[in-house]
């Protein structure tokens, strides 16, 4: 069969027939049985340890070769049961004969002849089959007669064994019970020790090449193995390390860590999830995570130490900057709460939608400058570009109407919140009385270096209406002073000229 069929439902299993195609295999008593031939079964089971000594890994297929020769069937296999699947189906993992094709295809557990095999432990002749199981009108040549016995392996029974004769010119005897039934018990054997094998070199070449340090010692510190990922982790080779007491890879100041983790071992403890410092061979320290385990021979007596230690270096580093950062956000989550309590308390307006307009423009403003801190990693923002957000709302349909020039200065980020809010509240009210009120007014910011170390920020406007100065101060220039005053040696200026109000703004340098 191509792939394993579909399972039968539990309503198919309850209403199914009994058996038709299922005999017991005391039916043969009743034909002529061949005399058997014990030098050729002597030969086949040489042939089958020579085969286990030389490829292990193919004794399986050894076996239904064996089978089929000296049963003289026409196919042979063997069906498996796996725990990929749950155990759910048979596994036709070796076939040889006219079933070939066949090879990997499979039958349910709970639907076929081979868990029939099973569920009465005992073998079985098959007969067409497809009288039970329908599924199996599929599969040619047909089976028209089959022996079937279970498979054991460390006294489990996990799969079958069985040949088959595809036409009436062939039919199974008490010898080929024989047969079959000795073949299955010394392959079993056989299989169960590769199986055991074949883990323990597994297990050897994974600890071999495991990118963790793994470590056995004595219960009184000395190593006695020391895979690659130790060598890689600490620095010293195995022939460095063996023999060596562990002490050597364990800075002294830490040597009380190892006398209470050998104090839990005696105990039979395991130790897990221990981070520590371990030192290399070249005097500088790692940071590790230790598993540690106790060693128990075969009478359960506690003879050492295994250890599993990772390197969490790099770990370790992401959570400090993790922390710091954590830190860094507290300290900025409260600036910019401080900024914002401070704006909405100057915010005034004599209308409950005229506040809320007042309030969201700075808060718009405060925003604004908060996506260049993202973009800058929190470094600052640029001076070019804070003045270009703020003029950018009126500047579209004259480019001409707003000028800005300068060097492109970086203000770390308290300082840049204040310039973005004092941009906010000159650009409003020049939009609102002075030069951007109408379409021949102008807008022009510069800065410099001044004599007196400070960087001088200038806004100027020009051709808008005439300015008359303020009888008092309103709630911007309180806005604006307020913010700009809380910086140390920072100065906030206005000169209300005729042409247009001229603000000039000075930073102490040590803050740009």
């Amino acid at each position: 069969m191509a792939s394993p069929p579909k399972e039968a439902s539990f309503a198919q299993k309850v209403r199914a027939p009994p058996r038709r195609s299922m005999f017991s295999v005391e039916v043969l008593n009743r034909r002529p049985t061949r005399d058997p031939d014990y030098k050729a079964e002597s030969l086949a089971l040489v042939a089958l340890a020579q085969e286990m000594a030389v490829s292990p890994d193919r004794i399986l297929h050894k076996l239904v070769e064996t089978a089929l020769e000296l049963c003289g069937a026409h196919s042979a296999g063997l069906s498996l049961l796996e725990e990929a699947d749950q155990k759910r189906n048979f596994h036709w993992r070796v076939i040889v004969g006219a079933w070939e094709h066949n090879l990997n295809g499979g039958t349910p557990r709970d639907f076929g002849p081979c868990g029939t095999v099973l569920d009465q432990n005992a073998p079985l002749i098959c007969t067409r089959p497809e009288q039970d199981f329908p599924y199996w009108t599929e599969v040619k040549p047909v089976l028209e007669e089959g022996l079937l016995i279970p498979f054991y392996v460390n006294g489990e029974a996990i799969g079958t064994i069985w040949v088959i004769a595809h036409d009436r010119s062939r039919q199974f005897d008490r010898e080929d019970l024989r047969i079959m039934t000795n073949l299955g018990a010394f392959t079993g054997a056989a299989y169960q020790t590769w199986l055991s094998v074949n883990v323990a070199q597994r297990l050897a070449s994974i600890v071999a090449t495991s990118d963790d340090a793994i470590v056995s010692k004595t219960l009184d510190g000395i190593v006695t193995s020391w895979n690659r990922g130790a060598e890689r982790l600490f620095g010293y080779s195995s022939d460095e390390a063996v023999g060596k007491s562990i002490m050597m890879v364990i800075p002294a100041e830490r040597q009380h860590e190892e006398n209470r983790i050998m104090e839990c071992i005696r105990r039979g403890e395991r130790v897990e999830s221990y981070e520590t410092v371990r030192r290399r061979k070249d005097g500088s320290e790692v940071e590790i995570f230790l598993t540690v385990s106790p060693v128990v021979d075969s009478e359960g007596k506690i003879t050492g130490a295994s250890k599993i230690a990772r390197d969490i270096t790099e770990r370790k580093k992401i959570e400090r900057q993790l922390a710091l950062l954590a830190r860094e956000a507290e300290h900025r989550t409260k600036n910019i709460l401080s900024t914002v309590q401070a704006t909405v308390s100057l915010s005034q307006s004599d209308t409950v939608d005229g506040l809320k307009q007042a309030i969201a423009g700075r808060l718009q403003a405060l925003a604004s400058v908060h996506r260049l801190f993202v973009d800058s990693r929190w470094t600052g923002a640029d001076l070019r570009t804070i003045a270009s957000e703020e003029l950018s709302p009126y500047c579209k349909s004259d480019a001409k109407q707003t000028q800005i020039n300068g060097d492109h200065v970086l203000l770390e980020p308290a300082l840049a919140q204040t310039v973005a809010v004092v941009f906010h509240e000159l650009a409003t009210n020049a939009a609102k009385y002075g030069a951007l009120s109408g379409p021949e007014g102008r807008v022009r910011i510069d800065w410099s270096r001044a004599d007196d170390g400070r960087l001088h920020v200038r806004w100027l406007e020009l051709g808008g209406p005439h300015v008359a100065p303020p009888t008092r101060k309103g709630v911007g220039m309180r806005v604006m002073e307020g913010m700009v005053r809380s910086h140390p040696n920072a100065d906030l200026r206005f000169d209300w000229r005729v042409e247009g109000l001229c603000c000039e703004l000075a930073l102490e340098p040590e803050k740009v």
